[in-house]
């Protein structure tokens, strides 16, 4: 499975930027996909994930904020981030794991990251 995320770039406080995440190398319908993003000096977290059937689940810093969806025919996962503000500040990773209960978890897939700042 190889992953890349993509559609980073500078925006300012308050505004919006999307994120994309191609797979190749499998079928990405088949899998759970996570968002996660990291800033220098600290652990890799959680930002949403989705189940292969569509069920979402989001880190509470970023509900209501960003939205997670799928387009399986293209095989791409994407993160629609709006109000974004500086902390959203990070490089953003796609990851292929699994959904259950109502979270993800981490899977061994990681794609190269996209960077995003929120800067004004």
């Amino acid at each position: 499975v190889q992953l890349q995320a993509s559609g980073g770039g500078l925006v300012q406080p308050g505004g919006s930027l999307r994120v994309s995440c191609a797979a190749s190398g499998t079928i990405f319908s088949f899998h759970d996909v996570g968002w996660y993003r990291q800033t220098p000096g600290k652990q890799r977290e959680l930002v949403a994930g989705i189940s292969s059937n569509g069920r979402t689940t989001y880190a509470d810093s970023v509900k209501g904020r960003f939205t997670i969806s799928r387009d399986n025919a293209q095989q791409l996962v994407f993160l629609q981030m709006n109000s974004m503000k500086p902390e959203d500040t990070a490089v953003y990773y796609c990851n292929v794991g699994r959904y259950s209960g109502g979270k993800f978890y981490a899977g061994n897939y990681w794609g190269r990251g996209t960077l995003v700042t929120v800067s004004s």
